[in-house]
């Protein structure tokens, strides 16, 4: 982006992601390796909590010197900041009186969450439009994984980079796995923002002839340009590139991770139990599997160790798992470490898991992490030679964890999810990968828990209704070749698509992404609402059509005519970013007066009173603590977790606040609320899950 910048205004640039944690990280890099000070920029995330969290476990590390620290670049050339004086200027006056509208303008360099900037064209009332709309007026924007969101998300990001292209910006968009219709959906927002700009804006004013659009297409081995005037011209050269990346991909030497297909079969599944008890057991055996071709000999006892994630689609019966394996045990000559890790975590235990994980699955001294003194505790406490760390995780392992492991057993949601999981395997060690170090379960538990419904859904791509597949057994979802890509599992997948016409998304799990994506961001108005949403009048001699309705998606924002689309705020109420499917309610894990024990507190307002939210202590309620002895299993012991009240007590002490305190302001989370009736059951090494009745 430097490089793309005009060298003599300098370079201002807006990272935009998905995760606050990811915004952290990238934010910090920055800092270090580029060697920037708080004036050139500025990192903005939601949630001072979650910052703080992160930014003492980042001075712990450097405090020990596990942080590493080398110059990216010697010289960094210039980047500048908003020029002149805005002091002087009546709207600039006003809108950097506040501390973080003057970070989000002022900085050259912002590395924000995305939720920063899609309010410019989400805003209803109140002028939150404003500072995010100068940004993008003056600055190029970079989305990072723009192919994470969810569905329902992508028209907000449609907007947004509609948006950039109307206000002059340069867009770039980075992922390893974009597919073809995410690329040409945004294109073809931007293309449309862009001939607004070029109409009033550009070099020949009011000028009709559309502008072609200069595309860049780079990754590791290649790059080229192109001038694209339509949607049809870049995507042939899209179509192009990806080509000869995917012969790259289909020719690498060393293969670091293949997968194979592992067929999941639960005796009565049915029963809620029985059928967790069978998914703990297939998962354990296939982790046993793994281990044996991929672990590392400790240096210093010669007992195999190996650190395996299992990836499962759902927290519920992701805790209802772990439980089973606890009860279930390990076989004799084994031992297992098992962290359990999701999003229901208060934030100060969500923050020291992470913090924990990223330094033990910092692979790129493969045997450094022998030396750590708690995985010395761990594996000399335990005489059993074979001995696995394993991560039970939801989604939120795939994305923003620079984490590796040594393999992986999958509950599929889609082959996006399984391509990004696959990026954790073997992510720092080099050497090619002979035996399969990738297990994919052919279904998932929602197959079984609700038999000829969707089971590809929350997360997935089926929705029930149109989008539903004939099968979940994944060996008659994949076609040959899509099999046997999977012992060399890549991102060829989801960066190619079969043509529209032969999409079958009824029939194939790959094609149903794809298909889903086109129905979500490209155009597709049938014939008769397009003359209703653009008000033309029917041809003489033509029968009138019935009125249709409209098919609304990503394309509407600049499909529609403005006064339909951009002047109203329907679209944004009807495409909500981040539209939570579930009510949620803010809660708090509080200490209780004598400091030893818990409680579950529900936070109903905030008060600038320095003394934190109002809440109502919900625990007999509303919370059930679960007994120690629930995670204690034969050869199998709880790793990475920690005693809330002990992690309350060392991050008060080592912040210089009271515990109480402490737990106020980093023991929030927000949990979904099923009914009125709602109740949750509560282990610190397992998180929140709802209750059983």
């Amino acid at each position: 982006m430097h490089a793309l910048a005009d060298p003599v205004r300098g370079m201002r640039c807006a990272f935009a992601m998905g995760l606050r944690t990811l915004t952290l990280q990238t934010g910090r890099a920055f800092r270090e390796l580029l060697q920037l000070d708080d004036e050139q920029l500025a990192i903005l995330v939601g949630g001072a909590a979650s910052r703080a969290l992160f930014e003492h476990y980042e001075a712990q590390a450097e405090a020990s010197g596990s942080a590493s620290r080398q110059d990216l670049v010697n010289e960094f050339a210039q980047v500048e900041g908003i020029e002149g004086n805005e002091d002087a200027h009546p709207l600039l006056s006003r809108v950097t009186r506040d501390t973080k509208v003057r970070q989000l303008l002022a900085a050259p360099l912002l590395v924000c969450t995305i939720d920063h900037l899609v309010p410019a064209t989400e805003s209803q009332r109140g002028g939150r439009q404003i500072a995010p709309m100068l940004r993008l007026m003056s600055s190029d924007l970079v989305l990072d994984e723009p192919d994470d969101f969810d569905l329902g998300d992508l028209p907000a990001l449609g907007r947004l980079v509609h948006w950039a292209g109307l206000l002059g910006a340069r867009v770039l968009l980075s992922s390893a796995t974009l597919a073809p219709a995410l690329v040409q959906g945004l294109f073809e927002a931007y293309l449309a923002g862009r001939r607004e700009y070029a109409r009033n804006r550009g070099a020949q004013p009011g000028n009709a002839a559309p502008p072609a659009v200069c595309c860049l297409w780079l990754d590791e081995h290649d790059q080229r340009h192109a001038d694209c005037a339509s949607a049809d011209a870049f995507m042939a050269q899209h179509a192009s590139y990806v080509q000869s990346r995917s012969q790259r991909l289909a020719s690498v030497a060393e293969v670091r991770r293949r997968a194979a297909l592992l067929p999941l079969r639960i005796a009565n599944a049915q029963d809620a139990e029985a059928r967790h008890a069978g998914f703990a057991q297939a998962m354990l055996a296939a982790a046993m599997a793994l281990h044996a071709h991929h672990h590392s000999l400790d240096p210093h006892s010669s007992k195999r160790i190996s650190f395996g994630l299992v990836r499962m689609a759902n927290i519920e019966p992701l805790v209802d798992v772990a439980l089973a394996l606890f009860r279930q045990g390990v076989a004799a000559g084994w031992q297992v470490h098992l962290c359990v890790y999701h999003a229901r975590f208060p934030l100060l235990l969500r923050s020291a898991i992470e913090q924990r994980l990223d330094a033990v699955l910092n692979r790129r001294q493969s045997e450094a992490v022998f030396d750590r003194p708690d995985l010395r505790q761990c594996i000399d406490g335990h005489e059993a030679v074979d001995q696995m760390f394993i991560v039970l995780g939801s989604p939120v392992t795939e994305v923003g964890r620079d984490h590796d492991y040594d393999w992986a057993v999958v509950e599929p949601s889609s082959m996006r999810s399984l391509i990004q999981l696959a990026g954790r395997v073997r992510r720092h060690r080099t050497g090619a990968c002979t035996q399969p170090n990738i297990a994919v379960l052919d279904t998932n538990l929602r197959h079984f828990q609700a038999p000829g419904g969707a089971a590809f859904r929350w997360p997935g791509f089926e929705d029930g209704d149109t989008f539903l597949l004939a099968s979940h057994r994944l060996g008659e979802l994949l076609r040959p070749h899509e099999i046997d890509g999977l012992n060399t599992i890549d991102a060829r997948p989801r960066i190619q698509s079969p043509a529209p016409e032969q999409l079958q998304p009824q029939r194939y799990w790959v094609d149903l992404e794809h298909a889903r994506l086109r129905q979500t961001l490209l155009r597709a108005v049938p014939a008769a609402a397009a003359t209703a949403l653009h008000g033309r009048a029917p041809v003489r001699g033509v029968a009138r059509q019935p009125p249709a309705e409209p098919l609304f998606n990503g394309a509407t924002w600049w499909l529609a005519p403005p006064q339909d689309a951009l002047l109203t705020h329907v679209l944004p109420q009807r495409q909500r970013f981040r539209q939570q499917t579930r009510e949620h309610v803010d809660v708090m894990l509080l200490l209780n007066d004598d400091e030893d024990g818990m409680e579950l507190h529900l936070a109903l307002e905030w008060v600038k009173r320095g003394t934190g939210p109002r809440s109502v202590n919900v625990t007999r309620e509303c919370m059930e603590l679960l007994d120690d002895r629930l995670v204690q299993g034969e050869r199998i012991a709880v790793w990475g977790a920690f005693d809330y009240v002990q992690a309350v007590s060392a991050l008060a002490h080592s912040l210089g606040i009271a515990p109480a305190g402490c737990a106020q302001r980093y023991g929030g989370m927000a949990l979904p609320v099923s009914d009125k009736d709602w109740r949750v059951r509560f282990h610190p090494a397992l998180g929140f899950t709802s209750a059983k009745a």
